[in-house]
């Protein structure tokens, strides 16, 4: 690469310049004071780890997303991070062992080996919290409420928050016992929502006429509350597990909805994002101003198992850089103060003073009096100066 091509970054791969990074910095703090105040402990997994553990209980598109190499110290293949809760489980299982819910926060960088969408960065900062040992409706509630203040806070317009149960297409899939590949290509039609695609598969491999239209139903079953309803009809006489994973929607839906006020509430019963990585209920946070969903979650019981502590587990994240280029909100940085370059013990003092009051104070470096171009590029709109023989702000 020529010296003229050096500035160059790989595809999706950016730096984050001053106005951005403030930006970026000004709403990391504010969410993880947010889930301070739930009270979420923060943790800061380490950036690369053994893949082993790394990709315990994930999906296979988590597997794709991770960068792999071989460590030179034990030879063993190790991972760079795509996703951060899979680490929060380790901690949780292994590294505090505690008894009892532990709640639990991050703020930090991941790496994909490409992108997940046009447009979408590789290098996103992942923010979220994890909740461990409450297997009640009680926390999955917390956590989509949790997840809808932290978009309030971060000045995310219009949001509309999207409720699913992985649960019921798994059940309903234990009953058809279908072939392995029969049920990948179900499952990606189902995600595609390739309705003739679905029933033409059901059809050829569903001889059960009561669960393939269940089935063929289950993939039609997105929109308002009437959903639920509509579903309740659907199930009415699908196996028991089935209907107890609609019942534990309905009382998280209504949980929310308390929680919450007017909260806009979807449902989408053939929503699968993390089937192979979720356990049970799963939702999701869309705006207009953004095609993809600005933060997602969801639950993953059992995921700690490998590090020696099965725990019941829900949480959620978000990319901390989507929401801080939706944000509406205003991260006016403030104006400083020029000081000269002098060596003056009074000016010192004084410079100090400022500072610990929550001034910016720039010295200026340049020889004689700034001019008013050098004081824009500083970003500063006051001088200090020397009047009647003491140091004040003008």
């Amino acid at each position: 690469m020529t010296s003229v091509k050096r500035w160059l970054l790989p595809d999706g791969v950016e730096d984050i310049l001053p106005a951005e990074a403030y930006r970026l910095e000004l709403l990391r703090r504010d969410l993880l004071d947010l889930y301070k105040s739930w009270g979420y402990e923060l943790v800061i997994p380490p950036l690369i780890e053994f893949l082993d553990s790394l990709l315990v209980g994930t999906s296979q598109d988590l597997d794709i997303h991770t960068f792999k190499i071989t460590d030179q110290l034990s030879g063993k293949m190790m991972g760079i991070r795509a996703d951060i809760t899979p680490q929060a489980a380790r901690i949780d299982a292994h590294s505090l062992n505690r008894e009892g819910v532990v709640r639990l926060c991050y703020a930090d960088s991941t790496l994909h080996t490409k992108p997940r969408g046009i447009m979408t960065s590789r290098v996103p900062i992942r923010i979220g919290a994890e909740l461990y040992g409450h297997s009640g409706v009680a926390a999955d509630i917390e956590l989509i409420c949790m997840m809808n203040e932290s978009l309030l806070r971060a000045g995310i317009k219009d949001v509309h928050i999207v409720l699913g149960h992985v649960g019921v297409f798994r059940s309903l899939l234990e009953g058809a016992q279908l072939d392995p590949s029969v049920e990948r290509q179900l499952f990606e039609a189902v995600q595609r929502k390739a309705y003739d695609e679905i029933d033409q598969l059901l059809v050829s491999a569903v001889a059960d006429v009561n669960l393939r239209q269940q089935l063929q139903d289950l993939s039609r079953l997105s929109g308002d509350e009437t959903v639920l309803e509509r579903a309740r009809q659907v199930f009415a006489d699908a196996p028991s597990t089935v209907v107890d994973e609609l019942d534990e929607l309905i009382e998280i839906a209504e949980g929310a909805k308390r929680r919450l006020g007017a909260i806009s509430l979807g449902f989408d019963l053939c929503e699968l994002r993390g089937y192979e990585y979720h356990t049970g209920i799963v939702f999701a946070a869309y705006t207009p101003a953004y095609g993809r969903a600005v933060a997602k979650g969801g639950r993953y019981d059992d995921n700690g198992e490998a590090f020696g502590k099965a725990r019941p587990a829900s949480g959620f994240d978000s990319d901390l850089k989507i929401l801080a280029k939706l944000s509406q909100r205003e991260f006016t940085l403030a104006s400083g103060i020029l000081a000269p370059d002098a060596d003056d013990s009074a000016l010192v003092t004084v410079v100090e003073e400022l500072r610990k009051s929550g001034e910016i104070v720039v010295t200026s470096l340049g020889d004689g009096e700034a001019d008013e171009a050098e004081m824009l590029a500083l970003r500063c709109d006051r001088r200090l100066v020397k009047q009647d023989g003491s140091w004040k702000v003008v």
